[in-house]
């Protein structure tokens, strides 16, 4: 499995032009997250750190050997009197990209969302599974 990294929308100067470029809640600003890959007999596993997400809000998406995993907050309608000067921390909008490799089981993707981390799992079809066998020669 590959990894096509997208680089981030936006890049923070030091002092963030007093304030003035930050992304706020009202753009559609693009950014990655963590990620971690492991991979073992039965598949891959991919984990992105989302903490502070709603696991409604992910959309994951296989096609064209391309595995899309995104993340778009939906707007607080409750906010609307409040003005955010400066936010840090929360969810913000991600998308990233996976090339996948011909042995993965498209049908078998699941994904999972506990404690901030995101795991989408990805088996291998089975005829990839199997263990070397060992041929004794008679």
């Amino acid at each position: 499995m590959t990894f096509l990294k997208q680089k981030p929308v936006f890049i923070n100067n030091l002092f963030d032009d007093f304030f003035a470029n930050l992304p706020s809640e009202s753009n559609k600003e693009i950014f990655t997250t963590p990620v971690n890959i492991y991979e073992n007999i039965d598949g891959f596993t991919v984990e992105l750190s989302a903490s502070g997400c709603s696991k409604e809000n992910f959309k994951i998406n296989a096609e064209r050997e391309i595995l899309t995993i995104s993340y778009e907050k939906k707007q607080d309608e409750n906010t609307s009197e409040i003005k955010t000067l400066r936010k840090e921390f929360g969810s913000k909008n991600f998308k990233q990209s996976f090339s996948l490799e011909n042995n993965v089981n498209v049908d078998g993707i699941k994904a999972k969302y506990e404690n901030g981390i995101l795991s989408v799992y990805l088996p291998k079809k089975e005829t990839l599974k199997s263990q070397p066998k060992e041929i004794q020669v008679l």
